[in-house]
């Protein structure tokens, strides 16, 4: 017999994620009842409940849903038992500012939404927000369970349990299967072995889109020691979903290189994509210039590109909202429905997700944001002991993680100053002077202004020396 929940899903007007999570939920063999649709953008909740109710009459269907569209937060998180959170802080024009506007000063961005300048910016218009979420969430339904699937991921989560400690909140990214997949696929081209990456026992520890393998085993075999003769192999690149050039068409792929580099340098495999891990480390290093990060083999994902394909993608959802395309129901490989199915009873399933360090990661600050593998079961997520990072690895994962702690203490204060304090010790901005830095950062602020203006003193900022 199934069990009936109710979820509320904030940024339920969702372009394309929405479609992922429903369809796995339409294929639980343990859940079932209402899916309360939250957004800024009703119009795009309503997409969505017509996309959900042709999910509902797929032959495939096994789980039926009910979906609700909120105006209001306060309705939406009424009695709900599972939270989820997956928003666009801001539009692709304040996106557009994050990731562009630093290219005048030769700093070069492949996300934007975590670390490096834009992912400041990204935080100073989250953090608010978040705080709102919590605070509603703390009167509301205390007792839920809160998923987060926004970036910046680590100022998200620590935004959550700092507005309210006590909430049963953990940060849920998808980045590190990729690497996981990697390793397979290492296993089955040295030793014949054909694995998924539910078969391999990784040791992970970091902070999200930083995060490191110090372990890979498949039964007794260290698979992590096979990646020197497999990208001797493959010293043109390797990218485990496809051509190893794809990423001059893909501006999401890339080509496992730099993350072979670090490997080769610290002793230990870090598991984002290469897009990621460079903006967490020097500029001068993989990303100094297009034509750096063209011959480490990784994309430059511009902001023209995400708005295009957000064009395609409401296309597409109204299409199929209005049934003239049909939408398919499949499993993906995303994992938050099946950590839903263990919170709640059903399985036991170890996951690496982002939560307040209580000492899983022994030598890095408590209660700062660290990302690990966690026991999950019925009402209860324990974090794993982790293994120490090698000290290379170790030095750069920390100086990253004071940064966002900086960055949170800044935008919870709404003091300018320390949130600047924080922009210019970012890795990549290292190159900048005082002078370049102040005037960066106040060309941000004023290219954002809508979304920071009531939350933060921006004029005494911008107008002083």
């Amino acid at each position: 017999m199934k069990k009936k929940i109710k979820l509320c899903y904030i940024g339920g007007g969702s372009k394309m994620w929405a479609r992922v999570f429903m369809s796995d939920l339409a294929l639980s063999p343990y859940l079932e009842g209402t899916i309360a649709l939250y957004d800024i953008d009703i119009e795009a909740s309503k997409r969505n409940q017509k996309i959900g109710e042709y999910i509902n009459q797929a032959k495939n269907c096994i789980s039926h849903w009910s979906y609700e569209v909120h105006e209001s937060i306060d309705t939406a998180l009424k009695d709900a038992d599972v939270v989820v959170i997956s928003i666009l802080p801001g539009t692709f024009k304040e996106m557009k500012s994050d990731v562009h506007a630093p290219e005048k000063y030769g700093i070069y961005q492949s996300v934007g939404d975590t670390i490096g300048p834009g992912g400041v910016l990204r935080a100073m218009r989250t953090i608010p927000i978040y705080q709102f979420f919590a605070r509603k969430i703390k009167k509301i339904c205390p007792s839920s369970w809160v998923i987060n699937l926004t970036n910046p991921m680590n100022l998200c989560v620590k935004t959550l349990y700092d507005t309210f400690p006590k909430i049963k909140a953990f940060g849920c990214c998808h980045e590190v299967f990729h690497t996981q997949d990697l390793i397979c696929d290492v296993a089955k081209e040295l030793l014949g072995l054909h694995l998924n990456r539910k078969d391999i026992s990784f040791d992970v520890s970091g902070i999200n889109h930083f995060t490191w393998f110090t372990s890979a085993k498949y039964q007794d075999i260290e698979l992590l020691s096979y990646l020197d003769p497999f990208f001797l192999k493959h010293q043109e690149g390797y990218y485990e979903h496809g051509p190893y050039d794809q990423f001059e068409h893909d501006p999401f792929a890339y080509q496992n290189k730099v993350k072979y580099d670090l490997y080769k340098r610290y002793g230990a495999l870090a598991a984002a994509g290469d897009r990621h891990l460079v903006e967490f480390l020097n500029s001068s290093w993989y990303l100094k210039s297009k034509e750096m990060a063209h011959s480490w083999g990784f994309a430059l994902t511009s902001v023209d590109y995400r708005i295009k394909d957000q064009k395609e993608k409401i296309h597409d959802s109204l299409l199929m909202a209005s049934g003239k395309k049909e939408v398919s129901v499949s499993k993906s490989q995303e994992e938050v429905v099946d950590l839903i199915e263990a919170i709640l009873g059903f399985k036991t399933i170890i996951s690496n997700v982002n939560l307040p360090n209580k000492g899983q990661m022994s030598d890095f600050p408590r209660n700062s944001i660290v990302e690990t593998n966690c026991v999950f079961s019925l009402d209860s997520v324990v974090p794993i002991l982790a293994s120490k990072l090698p000290n290379g690895a170790r030095n750069l994962t920390l100086k990253n993680l004071n940064a966002l702690d900086l960055c949170f203490e800044g935008c919870k204060k709404r003091d300018l100053d320390i949130i600047f304090a924080s922009f210019m010790d970012q890795n990549l901005c290292s190159s900048l002077t005082l002078k370049e830095g102040k005037e960066l950062f106040k060309t941000m602020l004023i290219n954002t202004k809508e979304y920071l203006k009531d939350d933060y003193d921006l004029a005494s900022f911008i107008n002083k020396d």
